[in-house]
This record gives C-alpha cells, sequence and structure tokens, in this order.
C-alpha cells in the first residue's frame, strides 16, 4: 500500500483534527501504532507541522468520516491524477579516470572487428563522444600512435551482455570477426 507524501507531518494533523484510532492513523501512513502514540502524547514529533492529506488529494473528507465512525475501517489513499515520473534508464556511463586511456583501445577494437557499428551505438556502449570514435577512426586522435585494439570487455568500459546484445541487434556474429595480422591496420 502506498504511504503519504510526509508520513509523519500527515500522522500530527490526523491525531490533531480527526478522531480516528491510533491504528487507522498508524496504517494509514505506515508507522508503528506506539509512534503514533507517541505522536499523540507529545513525546514525538514536537516541531512538525501537521500535512492536510484532504487538501493534498491523498483523502477524502468522506473516507475519514466513514473511518471515525467505524474503527475497523481502514482509510485508503485516493490514486494521483497527476502523472508518474518516467523511470529514467541508465544515464551517462561514468568511466575512472584510470580506465579513460584504454577508451580509445576499445573503440578501435570495435571499429576493426566490427564496422556495422554505428558511431552512436559504440559512444552508448562506451560510454564515449563521436568526435573520439571519428578521430580513431581517421588516426587524428592526439594519442593515435599508441592506440593498440584491445577488447572492450577485458578493459572492463562495457559487459559481454551488453556487447552481445548490441552485435546481435546489428545481426552481426558474437565472436569478432578474424582479421589476419598481415592486414589488420
Amino acid at each position: 500500500m502506498p504511504t503519504p507524501l510526509m508520513p509523519k507531518a500527515t500522522a500530527v494533523w490526523l491525531i490533531e483534527k480527526t478522531s480516528l484510532t491510533f491504528d487507522q492513523v498508524a496504517e494509514f501512513v505506515g508507522m508503528h501504532p506506539l509512534e503514533v502514540q507517541a505522536i499523540a502524547d507529545g513525546e514525538v514529533a514536537q516541531g512538525i507541522v501537521g500535512y492536510d492529506p484532504i487538501a493534498n488529494g491523498q483523502l477524502t473528507r468522506e473516507e475519514i468520516v466513514r473511518a471515525e465512525a467505524d474503527p475497523n475501517h481502514r482509510l485508503v489513499m485516493l490514486e494521483s491524477t497527476l502523472p508518474q515520473p518516467k523511470i529514467r534508464g541508465k544515464g551517462a556511463r561514468y568511466t575512472p579516470v584510470a580506465k579513460r586511456n584504454d577508451r580509445p583501445d576499445g573503440i578501435a577494437w570495435l571499429l576493426r572487428n566490427y564496422p556495422a557499428l554505428t558511431d552512436a551505438q559504440i559512444a552508448k556502449l562506451l560510454g564515449t563522444t563521436k568526435e573520439t570514435i571519428a578521430k580513431v577512426r581517421d588516426r587524428s586522435h592526439w594519442n593515435a600512435a599508441n592506440i593498440k585494439p584491445r577488447d572492450p570487455v577485458i578493459l572492463g568500459l562495457c559487459t559481454q551482455s551488453d556487447l552481445n546484445a548490441l552485435v546481435t541487434s546489428i545481426g552481426g556474429q558474437l565472436a569478432p570477426t578474424a582479421v589476419p595480422e598481415d592486414d589488420a591496420a
């Protein structure tokens, strides 16, 4: 069961403004009945201002009247009419400072072994920018002389399952294509 926005403040308001039992208030706000009783006795939440659940659309006056008349009735929170926030997916990927120099190596490995991957897919997988990928591709990266294509999974830049999912999404093979040593650039 969802709890109100500010449980203690809501409990303070319900105790001060209604004749609900401690059990009813405790169940509605998700607290223990003894804690609600301590609020009523003034031992807890002395400085907390009550939060009106009616004015904030969490309860109706009719629901409170019904619960005051029947001590066995449990308060039911109203469904919110506000749109729920969208669950955010994985955000920008953080790469520790120690692994940032390995990123161009992982980019070079992906470009060599999976040329069908787009820059956007590589950028999302490794948490890099399209500009960096372009510089590695055309060998204008500031450290181009020292870039050695290495598996980004082994470098810890991505997980094997993320790489497999990306490669299968483009219809490629899971194992990298074998490039003869003399053809490798």
